[in-house]
């Protein structure tokens, strides 16, 4: 059997996970962290910090020094919640969702061209055999706690 350490090692070179800028759209250099919030304050409806906090598995002072980054970049907009005040809900502005959009692409683009040079068995084996790590990695007490989908 193949060195599974390895091959995740390989993969996570190849995706540029350990780039510090994962991407560059429109002049603004993003960090994998930040196209990490991007990504799910867009497919969140008017999250909370809390709740993506806890869906990226940082904890809330970290994620808020990342989020402050967001809004000096003019990516993200903070809003206190009428009802309780001790909550803030994040949004993206404009420019946020373009370049939230423009990374989806981009990603997009990267994967189908992998894709490509699969087969339609080979490529659903893929997807399929990564859903049943994901799932199995959520049931782990080793690390990183669970994180919602």
């Amino acid at each position: 059997m193949e060195n599974a350490r390895e091959l995740f090692q390989i993969m996570t070179r190849r995706f540029g996970l350990l780039n510090k800028n994962c991407c560059s759209v429109g002049g603004n250099d993003v960090t994998l962290v930040q196209s990490h919030i991007l990504y799910e304050v867009d497919r969140q409806h008017n999250p909370s910090m809390q709740q993506i906090a806890v869906t990226l598995g940082t904890d809330i002072t970290t994620f808020s020094r990342q989020v402050q980054s967001l809004i000096k970049m003019n990516l993200v907009k903070k809003t206190q919640d009428p009802q309780d005040r001790r909550v803030y809900t994040l949004a993206l502005t404009t420019e946020g969702k373009f370049i939230a959009t423009t990374i989806d692409q981009q990603m997009n683009d990267y994967l189908n061209e992998v894709f490509s040079y699969m087969t339609e068995f080979e490529k659903e084996t893929v997807l399929h055999s990564v859903k049943i790590f994901n799932d199995a990695m959520a049931k782990s007490s080793k690390c990183c706690g669970p994180i919602s989908e």
